[in-house]
């Protein structure tokens, strides 16, 4: 059964009627370029092909009445909102309160998703994003996808706690089928890039997770602060690594690293847009694995699960660049692989990985999707 009937019999089962909406909002993969979001800089990521899809029935008063195939059941009241938990419900409440006046109505709404939670695929941002399209549908209101994405950004920053950019929710909420986009994450700006049609991207999930709240990560923003703060600038966007060099001794080791990483990551990361669209599938192959590289050893957002993946995948045949994606810490790694070779590199990738004892594996291949939107119910 697809996650969409999975929403839609939970729908009818929880709330006794049909809903009038479906939604879905896919998850993302980030191709190159992680932890510049947050620093002004440059990402490539594209929407997946798994999706969290949101059955919906607006309300007539100002309630939103919330159930889940993964998680408790939920509600609340538009007029009473506040922070209850860190459960999965926290995110529609967030967006409810992000969006403040422009919300009419409430709202039932049942969700069922075939995005792996927790594995670094922007789980959390489908349901964001799936949630301000809710809100959206049940007050007819004028979809306009960067404020939705600035919106959703608010409730992972303001009302869950975590530090972190605009990536995630910019790119589920703009994405273009068959492409990746290069985007600017000072300016906002996208410049879609077509993928290639005989590489296969394949999404190679370790069986690890990771929490973020209270994790490393706030900890690796407040070195690239400290480091921008020191070198007179707004973020580390604005700096190249000759300048970080002229800084000497006013960083310690460790913020010089985490400095270096996030500069060389948005040269990277251009440049890999650029091969990508230029049709230069080896070069690009060597930045992903050189952003890897990177990852694991100056920003130190790996893990040796995650480093077991990359090393594995990297010597099988038909692939020409790996990497760890998302925050780290866990989670999944990114494969390009020729069309041809797909088939025996997962067989063996997956062989390989589970005889390291590290942990069970999965295999996700997918194409770049679309972005979230609401459809009818039919």
């Amino acid at each position: 059964m697809t996650a969409r009937d999975e929403a839609i019999n939970l729908f009818r089962q929880r709330f006794d009627s049909d809903p009038e909406f479906m939604i879905r909002a896919p998850g993302r993969v980030n191709l190159i370029g992680d932890h510049t979001d947050y620093n002004d800089g440059f990402v490539l990521p594209m929407a997946i092909e798994q999706s969290t899809w949101v059955a919906v029935a607006p309300r007539g008063d100002r309630e939103v009445h919330l159930a889940s195939v993964d998680h408790p059941d939920a509600s609340f009241r538009l007029d009473q909102i506040s922070h209850a938990n860190d459960g999965w419900s926290e995110y529609v409440k967030g967006v409810a309160w992000a969006l403040g006046e422009r919300i009419e109505s409430g709202w039932e709404g049942a969700f069922a998703t075939d995005i792996p939670i927790g594995a670094g695929l922007s789980s959390s941002a489908a349901i964001e994003i799936a949630a301000v399209l809710a809100f959206n549908a049940v007050s007819g209101g004028v979809w306009k996808p960067v404020q939705a994405a600035l919106a959703a950004q608010r409730v992972e920053n303001e009302w869950m706690g975590l530090g972190s950019g605009i990536m995630d929710q910019l790119i589920i909420a703009t994405a273009r089928e068959h492409h990746a986009t290069l985007i600017d994450c000072r300016t906002l700006d996208g410049e879609p890039t077509r993928m290639p049609d005989d590489v296969a991207v394949v999404i190679l999930d370790t069986g690890t997770r990771r929490k973020l709240v209270g994790s490393a990560y706030d900890e690796r923003r407040r070195s690239c602060d400290r480091a921008a703060s020191e070198a007179g600038v707004t973020a580390l966007r604005d700096l190249s690594l000759s300048d970080l060099d002229s800084l000497g001794d006013q960083l310690d080791d460790e913020t010089f690293r985490r400095a270096r990483h996030v500069i060389s990551e948005n040269a990277r990361t251009v440049e890999a847009a650029h091969a990508l669209a230029d049709g230069e599938i080896e070069q690009f192959g060597r930045l992903v694995n050189a952003s890897h590289a990177s990852l694991r050893d100056d920003f130190e957002v790996s893990c040796d699960a995650l480093d077991a993946m990359v090393e594995i995948a990297t010597s099988v045949d038909g692939c020409f660049g790996a990497r760890m994606t998302g925050a780290g810490f866990g989670g999944c790694a990114v494969a390009f692989v020729r069309e041809p070779d797909l088939d025996t590199f997962v067989d063996e990738v997956l062989d390989r990985y589970r005889a390291t004892g590290a942990g069970e594996p999965r295999a996700y291949v997918t194409g770049a999707g679309r972005a979230a939107a609401i459809m009818t119910a039919d």
